[in-house]
């Protein structure tokens, strides 16, 4: 069966992007499924942020209550364009020729993507985001940016999250070293009303102090000053994207039927189809939009990975053939109009014919991701009512970080970081975890025998994010995935922990989990603190290397050696051999 869920039809300045649902035989259950939404008037509820939607219990209503600005966010936004694109002509007035936005998970994801997907504009400041604790990445970017002339926004919705906080206190120190009691002017924060944030850059002297909105989940916040403050100053016509999420608003609205809601359709497609098995969300997305799949990543895996249930998000995996993928799997194809790529379409054609599902949303053109913010923030709130958890907390990301914390107060009590129990020692390659085995070898192959057909496996790489590590992450990625047939993911640390992190521990236990770090080239210490960024990002790794032991989750650590790159390549070939065993 295929539905045009949503057709190109004239919206508040334009055309919806398109969105087709070939379901075959899914497409009763999915009619249904949107039966059962519309029974219970979904759309309507939703609009009048009725929390029973998801959860019966008093608790869980107040978090879903203060979570759902969301809504109409962009008409909110709208009112503050003239504001924001003054800010950002004083800024260039004031001699500033570079921005570096420094924040984790949802208050850097979407500026992330409009600097990968979108051209700056002709006034606008070229955009750097900031949100690793690698030291080598800090290290880089620092040396490739006019410090003195370089404006730093801290953007944290609580105002505490440890890496926005450890990056503001590094540039502060290096600008105050060059500008003395005026180093406030190259910073702003955008935060919560009342957060400690916001008390500290009243006491240093910002630039400017951007309000974020206090009910609004840091995933759900694209749309809000983390996302269009950061559009404004890359000189992108905020009120022309503004408008495009607000087309998306109106097609969602309380009074369109529940059948006809491009948001609302999504989400019960995704929620039938999860229940049938079809739990892994694949994305077929183009290279030009791959910082998209980040995007979605995030809402999703964070969003509905609690109580043993969720969709895992698969973003960025190397396109396979169709006998690639196993039977777990919903795909969704994403592009823009008139930039198709031919590779996937032909394995989207052939998925279809195999009976896959497969949900295709075309863009008109790449300034709608807006309107895909808006429509996934419908979809996953649909979701979350089919699979009856709060799509709007995140119970075990917290988790992870009060083991790090602990960790590092080991480090301030005792002057190093508390180790694993290395399994096998070695040149380039160390083992840490529970398997045995006398070699690398074994010790792989004890960790695959685990995989069954509806499982997956997650590369966590705390590494720099450069090329040359991707791509030798992807090509281990690819094999183990046509191997195995198993669905993988990658995430590069500490940024998955604010995204897949609260999937891996509250999610199904089908997860197998590769943890890689290596030796740092150089490090670089954060001011007042008694360790290094370094540190810090070893504490993340093996913090949630315990957190995830402690869930009953199978996970293998590989420490890479001194040359990362090299040891990956060890890696593969290991793997390769390891696969040839009996």
């Amino acid at each position: 069966m295929s539905a045009k869920t949503t057709e190109k039809q004239s919206g508040e300045k334009g055309p919806l992007d398109l969105q087709v649902l070939e379901l075959g035989g899914y497409a009763r259950g999915v009619k249904e499924r949107i039966q059962s939404l519309k029974k219970m008037q979904f759309g309507a509820r939703l609009w009048q942020k009725d929390p029973g939607l998801w959860k019966e219990d008093p608790a869980d209503q107040a978090v879903i209550t203060r979570a759902l600005g969301w809504l109409d966010i962009a008409e909110k936004m709208q009112g503050k364009v003239e504001d924001l694109l003054r800010f950002a002509g004083q800024v260039r007035e004031a001699g500033f020729r570079q921005v570096v936005h420094m924040g984790m998970g949802g208050s850097s994801l979407a500026p992330l993507a409009f600097r990968r997907i979108l051209p700056p504009g002709v006034l606008g400041l070229p955009l750097a985001v900031l949100d690793t604790t690698d030291p080598e990445t800090i290290l880089n970017l620092e040396r490739s940016i006019p410090i003195a002339v370089t404006l730093f926004i801290v953007a944290s919705k609580s105002g505490t999250t440890a890496e926005p906080s450890a990056f503001e206190e590094y540039f502060f120190a290096k600008v105050k070293a060059l500008k003395g009691d005026r180093a406030g002017e190259n910073f702003v924060v955008i935060t919560d009303p009342g957060s400690a944030l916001e008390k500290q850059a009243k006491e240093r002297k910002y630039r400017r102090i951007v309000p974020g909105h206090v009910d609004i989940g840091g995933r759900y916040s694209a749309l809000s000053p983390f996302g269009i403050v950061p559009g404004a100053l890359m000189g992108l016509d905020i009120s022309d994207l503004l408008g495009r999420a607000r087309r998306m608003q109106k097609a969602c609205g309380p009074d369109v039927p529940v059948e006809e809601n491009p948001g609302i359709v999504l989400g019960a497609a995704l929620g039938e189809l999860v229940g049938r098995g079809r739990d892994k969300l694949t994305f077929l997305i183009p290279e030009a939009l791959g910082s998209l799949g980040l995007w979605l990543e995030q809402l999703l895996a964070e969003s509905t990975g609690k109580e043993g249930r969720g969709i895992l998000p698969i973003a960025e995996e190397p396109v396979g053939k169709p006998d690639s993928y196993g039977a777990d799997r919903i795909f969704v194809k994403m592009a823009v109009q008139g930039e198709s790529d031919g590779a996937l379409e032909g394995l989207v054609q052939e998925l279809i014919r195999r009976g896959d599902p497969v949900i295709t949303i075309e863009l008109g053109e790449r300034r709608d991701l807006v309107q895909e913010f808006y429509r996934w923030e419908v979809a996953t709130a649909a979701l979350g009512a089919v699979l009856r958890i709060n799509p709007f907390d995140q119970p075990n990301v917290q988790e992870s970080k009060d083991v790090t914390n602990r960790l590092l107060a080991q480090v301030r009590q005792t002057g190093k970081l508390p180790e694993p129990h290395w399994a096998l020692r070695g040149d380039p390659l160390s083992f840490y975890g529970k398997e045995e085995g006398k070699d690398g070898r074994e010790l792989l192959k004890a960790f695959f025998d685990q995989a069954g057909p509806d499982q997956y496996m997650s590369l966590q790489a705390y590494l720099p994010e450069n090329q040359s590590i991707f791509e030798g992450l992807q090509a281990i990625r690819k094999r183990i995935r046509d191997h195995f047939r198993l669905a993988t993911t990658l995430g590069f640390g500490p940024r998955f922990l604010h995204s897949t992190g609260q999937y891996h521990k509250g999610g199904p236990n089908r997860g197998l989990f590769l943890q890689l770090t290596a030796a740092d080239s150089a490090d670089a210490s954060i001011p007042d603190a008694p360790y290094s960024f370094g540190v810090l990002k070893q504490a993340q790794a093996w913090g949630d290397f315990a957190t995830l032991q402690k869930h009953g989750r199978r996970i293998l650590g590989i420490h890479l050696g001194r040359n990362p790159i090299g040891g990956l390549n060890t890696l593969h070939r290991i793997l390769e051999e390891s696969l040839s065993m009996p």
